[in-house]
């Protein structure tokens, strides 16, 4: 009830990919297993022979965006193209590989350039397929 007294906070909305990936470097994200981190395509890869394309993506991180290679899984309803601003998942953090290969994730979605304060980035298209099951996390 007292949330209608509350003063809705504006969705900041960028020009394009490179200028939201550039406010989510400013934010500084740390990577978290689960969690989604804002990431800019750099280059593409192609499609490898298991039926995952392969990109060079740029992670928003902290200190400074983290290059490394990255995919979307095999049966992904569709793909990014170069420059677009995505989604990375966290799958796993692997303490015995240096950073950044130490990040075990896949490309889960394409983002919109628009920031919900308290929400996080709109999700334009889910690459992840249907086959993988989200995470249950009790409360």
């Amino acid at each position: 009830m007292l949330n209608w007294f509350r003063k809705k906070k504006e969705e900041l909305q960028f020009p394009d990919s490179a200028a939201a990936f550039a406010h989510a470097c400013s934010i500084g994200y740390t990577p978290l297993i689960g969690g989604l981190v804002p990431a800019l395509v750099e280059e593409s890869g192609g499609l490898n022979r298991d039926g995952e394309r392969t990109f060079l993506i740029s992670l928003a991180a902290p200190d400074r965006p983290l290059h490394l290679w990255s995919c979307t899984l095999k049966g992904a309803p569709g793909y990014p193209e170069e420059g677009e601003f995505i989604g990375f998942r966290v799958v796993t953090i692997a303490s015995d590989l240096p950073e950044p290969v130490n990040l075990i994730g896949y490309i889960a979605c394409r983002l919109e350039p628009r920031l919900v304060p308290g929400k996080g980035w709109i999700v334009a298209q889910n690459y992840t397929p249907e086959n993988i099951k989200p995470d249950f996390r009790p409360m």
